[in-house]
């Protein structure tokens, strides 16, 4: 009766013990540390109005209106991207060192940014940006993305801009670059 009661008492201090190191080693949704990508969305504001493109998009003065302000997300964006294609160590170094209208302060979007521009809008050939956007020379490519790629230290994220996908691909090969600057307050333009 002795050892019955001994055993069952290991099962059960052997289960929870294996509970315990299951909880710890893989977390909980309330202790999980924030993924990237969540962690750039939070430094976006304004990204849950829905507004038409006449009203969403708004061409800066103060740019020469060579700029583009985003109403929905207050992203500042280049209005005539570069088409020319360059690796990602080129693209990011040609945002930093970009003045567009002027002003400096460039960089490449997150992956996050650049598909709050596309979506379903607009069938093929795209790129699917809304209808009456005023950019111009956007091409049915891909672009380069601030985001390297965690699992693969030679690979970066871009976006197409064509159906909104986030893939990677070697930072060497070459793709165009949308630099943005921002978010900047919407309500101040």
């Amino acid at each position: 009766m002795h050892t019955t009661w001994v055993s069952r008492i290991g099962i059960v201090a052997l289960v929870g013990g294996l509970c315990l190191v299951g909880y710890k080693l893989g977390g909980t949704p309330a202790t999980a540390p924030p993924v990237k990508e969540e962690l750039l969305a939070g430094v976006i504001r304004n990204w849950d109005k829905a507004l038409p493109a006449a009203q969403r998009f708004v061409l800066l003065s103060a740019f020469n209106n060579d700029a583009v302000l985003d109403k929905n997300t207050g992203l500042v964006w280049e209005k005539s991207p570069q088409t020319t294609t360059v690796t990602w160590n080129v693209a990011r170094t040609t945002c930093a060192k970009k003045a567009v209208g002027g002003q400096k302060g460039w960089r490449l979007p997150s992956p996050a940014e650049l598909r709050s521009l596309v979506g379903p809008f607009v069938d093929s050939p795209g790129p699917t940006l809304p209808p009456g956007h005023p950019f111009l020379n956007v091409q049915s490519a891909s672009y380069w993305s601030v985001v390297p790629d965690a699992n693969l230290p030679s690979y970066a994220r871009y976006v197409d801009a064509f159906l909104g996908n986030v893939l990677s691909l070697f930072k060497s090969f070459s793709f165009p670059v949308w630099c943005v600057r921002g978010p900047m307050n919407a309500d101040a333009y």
